[in-house]
């Protein structure tokens, strides 16, 4: 049986498809300011990528930021259950989650069965977000996809002591003045939020292994401060950026 999962998330948006437990296709867009109009389309590439029609797919799960707004879902279900089964399916020995997203930062501790056993997420700051990296990156004038490599080069992280977005980006711009290394200033940045991280999981409380889920996985600068500050491994697969999606075909294979 073909479902599909699909992960709207406030900047990508993912899908999966599965046929039993073998995922047959993948694909990821940016949503820009509309989630129905970015679920839409990744529906119609995917299917397009898939060679299949829309009628082959027999149940679909919609997770993430604009789930509510998929109307061609048979159900809507929360991003921190279907990344616990998204990384549970990847990764079965993990039990805890730390899944960063465009929004909101979230923690999740799973059972021995990979089941949500408990939670803390942070959805009222940006700070320790994703929507954070990409700020901090621009007034680095760093792409991205460059930033975590950068901060891997920094000897001597800088201190940012700001809490707010904002108020860490004036600081930013202070220490540049002061002639900081750039890289020293991107890894101050990258260990800043890792500490903002480490505080949620400290609440929640760490049962190794750890791993990351969402994009943010991708950020080696990232996780490599977390482990400093952790003193453990974190984990991470080559799919870890699509783990909400397919947590979400999974749930659709149940229905």
């Amino acid at each position: 049986m073909i479902t599909l999962g699909i992960d709207v998330g406030s900047l990508t948006a993912k899908a999966v498809l599965m046929d039993g437990d073998k995922i047959i296709e993948k694909h990821l867009i940016s949503v820009g300011y509309n989630s129905k109009t970015a679920a839409d389309k990744l529906l119609s590439e995917l299917l397009d990528k898939a060679f299949i029609e829309r009628k082959a797919i027999a149940k679909v799960v919609a997770t993430g930021y604009g789930r509510n707004s998929i109307g061609f879902a048979d159900k809507a279900t929360t991003e921190i259950i279907c990344h616990g089964k998204g990384i549970h399916f990847l990764l079965p020995e993990v039990r805890t989650i730390i899944d960063i997203g465009g929004q909101d930062s979230k923690v999740i501790v799973l059972d021995g069965n990979g089941t949500v056993a408990n939670f803390v997420m942070n959805d009222k700051c940006a700070a320790g977000t994703g929507r954070f990296l990409d700020v901090m990156a621009r007034a680095m004038e760093t792409e991205i996809n460059d930033f975590g490599p950068l901060a891997l080069k920094g000897k001597n992280p800088s201190e940012i002591s700001s809490v707010c977005t904002v108020f860490a980006e004036s600081e930013i711009i202070s220490l540049v003045a002061k002639g900081e290394k750039r890289e020293d200033i991107t890894s101050g940045i990258h260990f800043s939020i890792a500490r903002r991280i480490v505080s949620m999981v400290k609440r929640v409380g760490l049962i190794p292994p750890l791993a990351m889920s969402g994009g943010v996985a991708l950020n080696v600068g990232l996780i490599h401060a977390l482990e400093s500050i952790l003193e453990t491994p974190v984990s991470t697969t080559p799919l870890s950026q699509f783990s909400g999606a397919l947590g979400a075909a999974l749930l659709a294979q149940e229905l």
